[in-house]
């Protein structure tokens, strides 16, 4: 009996585990067999394996070929063994043509075509990560992955163009693979000009409340008539952000990896935080993601970004109650039968809603029957209205703001919110924490004890119900990020009051 071991990965979300494709070619009548629980799928990837490698010129080995997966779990990204169960058949048929000292130590990534051509796949960044992690030195992958594939540091990587090229390159010609081009350095993180803060004449508060909220990742709610644009400045929101460092970089990239939403570019980080747009009629789904295909949703593909949800009222009850523990704890976690997907989501949710169903410009002219009216304000109170640390009304009027002085660019904006961003991370260094948003209550009333007097507000705003306990634990957190936006070391009774009515009221 001949046989021969090649390693692939097996992706769950951020991370991966390695997977060894063994091969065992044995007398007998011709036959196929996969060893493992779920061997009907991937009896896919055998088949195009089968047809791949005479396509190269290979022949298929004759006899018995037994193929063990271990573990025996099929790809969650369809094809990711391809290229590892072609080459562990090759190195078991032909052993003299396939360099084992070349084989220990590398891990094979790619989908395999009919003519032995390989296709690209969606979370080989991830993989590639996963295989470095595991103490494996340098990865193939299909040269169109090549770019994507070099961001990951401490292994090397090289890209073929076929399954032809790879045996080339473990029988020992070194030329049959590409390595990848000379990383240049990322440009200056300039944000977009299309969606810049200058743009946005007047809306003072708006753009106060998107300031406060940038720099302490604090989330907001935007409720307003028709005209409001809310959309608008809900995108000019990740372009207040600090730019990500290399660590948040790489993590984006790998996110949208396996999003498939990677765009192609230069070897450089990325340098804009995402953006994610999800519709009122989005299902639960679509905001978690997928664990049999590994493949993440609209929370995961917002991490360290803005997530803003349109007409959030209207969400579904299901989609609400995952999205709201999504946000609480800063993770998606996905589970089916056979497959769990964990993803990071600490992001910044803008919630937006019109002040009535048939989106009136203005309260006098709303046409709404009075019942249909008092379930939306109901709902507007009730959803996630808790998890929301800032709400403004906007009714922006049209006819001012063309004559004010040219209002701030981003990029100043940006300044102050990165300069209060620092003094945040700097208080909570010994506490494991970076925004305020993220700091626990009990935490956060130890650090800044309030005199009778500061915490006159807070006390008020309790007693007569405009406030719940919890919120008056968002408050001092947005108080102490206004207080950071300052440059001050603690909140005043100035910024605790000014944080309350960045809250609004708790009932629309």
């Amino acid at each position: 009996m001949r046989g021969a071991v090649a390693c692939s990965v097996l992706v769950r979300g951020l991370t991966g585990i390695l997977t060894d494709i063994d091969v065992r070619v044995a007398p007998g009548l011709d036959s196929v067999v996969v060893f493992g629980p779920e061997r009907d799928r991937l009896a896919a990837g055998v088949d195009r394996v089968r047809a791949a490698v005479p396509a190269c010129g290979w022949a298929w080995p004759s006899g018995r070929v037994r193929i063990i997966v271990t573990p025996s779990t099929a790809p969650s990204i369809e094809g990711a063994h391809d290229l590892a169960m072609a080459v562990a058949v090759l190195a078991a048929a032909h052993p003299t043509a396939i360099s084992s000292s070349r084989l220990a130590g590398l891990v094979l990534l790619g989908g395999l075509a009919p003519d032995g051509r390989l296709r690209p796949l969606r979370g080989i960044l991830p993989a590639v990560l996963a295989a470095r992690d595991h103490g494996r030195s340098l990865a193939i992958v299909p040269r169109a992955n090549l770019t994507e594939a070099a961001l990951a540091p401490g292994i090397d990587v090289v890209g073929a163009e076929d399954l032809r090229a790879v045996a080339a390159w473990l029988g020992g010609a070194d030329n049959a693979v590409t390595r990848p081009a000379f990383v240049t350095a990322a440009a200056e993180y300039t944000g977009s000009a299309e969606v810049d803060l200058s743009a946005v004449r007047g809306r003072y508060r708006a753009r106060w409340a998107l300031e406060v909220a940038a720099a302490g990742g604090h989330h907001l709610r935007l409720i307003g008539p028709l005209t409001a644009g809310f959309g608008a400045l809900a995108r000019r929101l990740p372009g207040l952000l600090p730019r990500p460092t290399e660590a948040e970089s790489l993590q984006i990239r790998a996110i949208a990896s396996l999003a498939g939403t990677l765009p192609a570019g230069p070897l450089s980080s990325i340098a804009a935080r995402p953006y994610v747009e999800v519709h009122h009629s989005a299902s639960a789904r679509a905001l978690s993601g997928s664990a049999t295909a590994a493949r993440p949703g609209a929370l995961a593909r917002a991490h360290l970004g803005v997530l803003h949800l349109e007409s959030y009222p209207d969400l579904h009850d299901r989609t609400l109650e995952a999205l709201g523990a999504s946000l609480e704890d800063e993770e998606v976690v996905v589970a089916d039968r056979d497959h769990l997907l964990r993803m990071p989501c600490a992001t910044i949710a803008v919630l937006t809603s019109h002040e009535c169903l048939c989106y009136a410009s203005s309260a006098t002219a709303c046409a709404c029957p009075p019942a249909a009216k008092a379930r939306h304000r109901d709902r507007l109170a009730r959803v996630l209205a808790e998890r929301v640390a800032i709400t403004i009304r906007d009714n922006p009027d049209e006819r001012t703001g063309f004559g004010d002085q040219p209002p701030e660019s981003s990029a100043q904006v940006r300044g102050r919110v990165t300069a209060a961003r620092q003094s945040a991370a700097r208080r909570w260094r010994e506490d494991g924490h970076t925004l305020n948003a993220h700091v626990p209550a009990a935490l956060l009333r130890a650090r800044f004890p309030l005199s009778r007097t500061e915490a006159a507000p807070l006390e008020a705003a309790l007693r007569s119900g405009a406030i719940t306990r919890r919120g008056a634990d968002q408050t001092l957190a947005v108080a102490a990020t206004i207080a950071d936006l300052r440059g001050a070391d603690r909140p005043s009774t100035h910024d605790i009051v000014e944080a309350l009515h960045l809250r609004g009221a708790t009932r629309p």
